[in-house]
């Protein structure tokens, strides 16, 4: 488990995060001993300030400020949602072309990262949208009612930030992500494990677009996916895809009335 920096400034840094790390330390493991924060601190030989979080299974971008000064900067920023986040998934099933999804979300506790929260908390608005990037259909019954399995791979962008959105969004859509325990299907996380020796959650956070919290230039950054994800994509034939999203993503990023810049 690793991180790898993609973007450093006075103010800011951006990491790759590896799948299956921790943000920071966490009653959920109390025995982990390697973090984010950790291994950014020591990369960039100071303290540092995490913007927002990503779940342990998921891999991908995650930024820092080196100031509490620019952090609270960031925290507001991602608040009001002047921010664009874009992430890779693959899912169960043929996801349609594009679409919206407005669905609440329920606040979901965990026994110990949540034991003061308030466990009558109204659901929340929760929006995500997508973009199908390419279909596989495979000749193997991973279901019975099926004689072969259908995937996609999917541009996600999460318009808020809840509590496993993403996951919790594509399982209401019946395209659970592939290798989510929690909200997905395990027939088919089971298949990815034996097939393709792939036992990890297939999200990955893509990229950020928003204004700089200093500056206020235009800030696009990105981190790519890692070797499974990658090598994962090209079994399946979707190399060609895969090239494609990360060779738009600015392109298919901000809308000319996004308030990020307005």
């Amino acid at each position: 488990m690793s991180i790898g920096i993609v973007y450093q400034d006075d103010w800011l840094v951006a990491v790759n995060k590896a799948p299956g790390l921790l943000v920071h330390r966490s009653w959920l493991d109390r025995h982990e001993t390697r973090f984010a924060l950790q291994l950014t601190r020591d990369a960039v030989g100071g303290h540092v300030y995490a913007a927002h979080r990503l779940d342990r299974p998921t891999s991908g971008l995650l930024l820092f400020a080196k100031s509490p000064e620019v952090a609270r900067s960031l925290a507001e920023i991602f608040a009001e949602r002047r921010v664009e986040k874009t992430y890779l998934a693959l899912v169960r099933g043929y996801l349609p072309e594009q679409g919206r999804l407005d669905y609440p979300l329920a606040h979901r506790l965990d026994d110990i990262a949540d034991a003061l929260a308030d466990p009558d908390k109204p659901a929340q608005e929760a929006v995500t949208r997508w973009h199908s990037l390419a279909r596989v259909e495979l000749p193997f019954a991973v279901s019975k009612q099926h004689a072969t399995s259908r995937y996609s791979l999917a541009r996600l962008h999460p318009e808020t930030g809840r509590k496993h959105q993403l996951r919790r969004h594509l399982a209401h859509l019946r395209h659970p992500i592939v290798g989510d325990t929690t909200h997905g299907d395990g027939r088919h996380n089971r298949f990815f494990r034996e097939r393709f020796g792939c036992g990890r959650l297939l999200l990955h956070a893509l990229g950020l677009e928003l204004r700089h919290p200093v500056t206020a230039a235009p800030l696009r950054l990105s981190a790519a996916p890692d070797h499974d994800f990658t090598a994962l994509c090209d079994e399946l034939g979707w190399r060609d895809a895969l090239a494609r999203a990360l060779a738009d993503r600015v392109e298919s990023g901000f809308s000319t009335d996004h308030r990020a810049f307005a």
